[in-house]
């Protein structure tokens, strides 16, 4: 497994790099990165009806649209985003329990996290981590965020659509978040908590 921390803070930028590393012939990437403010659309889904633009318009926040399904998120400084892209196999991590080294890297923060009904990753009943998945013929990508210092007040600003114009688009599936520098053991600045979880998945895989 090679892993990848991405130098840019450019959603556009990260969210390309994620598909040219999923287009690669062969090989398998973790790939963290942190995006600066952005609103980042599921494949499925009416973006006017996720997402308040007049707001995003007015505070110069990006609104995209990814290659992956699930529910639409908020970006910004306080957030870490991983992705794991691999070959598709017969038995596979990311089809069995995608989760795993996630909830692995927060036990050893002494934090005890679980997966949800829809990949999603609870602690204390709070999401921490909203995911999203896609698959071509040969690979396969798992994406996901971790809420880490996140402006919550932005977020659910930003995640305030018109849901009259979602016409048959999927809707995302509101649920109570919470940052996990909440937890004393991860109260620390957010590029920190991405060093430690370079570190911890250096020696993990």
């Amino acid at each position: 497994m090679q892993i990848i921390k991405s130098p840019s803070h450019d959603p556009s930028y990260n969210l390309s790099l994620e598909r040219e590393l999923l287009e690669k012939p062969a090989g398998d990437f973790l790939l963290f990165y942190i995006n600066a403010p952005s609103v980042i659309v599921g494949r499925n889904q009416a973006i006017e009806a996720e997402v308040d633009t007049a707001f995003c318009r007015a505070h110069h926040i990006p609104v995209l649209q990814r290659i992956s399904g699930g529910g639409t998120v908020y970006h910004d400084e306080g957030n870490i985003n991983y992705a794991f892209i691999s070959n598709r196999t017969a038995i596979s991590i990311l089809d069995s329990q995608p989760l795993l080294p996630i909830i692995d890297a927060l036990a050893s923060f002494g934090i005890r996290a679980e997966a949800g009904k829809r990949n999603e990753l609870l602690v204390d009943g709070y999401k921490v981590s909203g995911t999203a998945s896609y698959a071509t013929s040969k690979r396969q990508l798992f994406h996901g965020t971790l809420l880490h210092n996140t402006n919550l007040d932005i977020l659910h600003t930003v995640l305030r659509g018109d849901s009259s114009r979602r016409g048959r688009k999927i809707a995302s599936v509101p649920s109570p978040v919470r940052n996990l520098s909440h937890y004393p053991s991860l109260a620390c600045e957010t590029e920190h908590f991405l060093t430690l979880l370079v570190s911890f998945f250096s020696s993990y895989y």
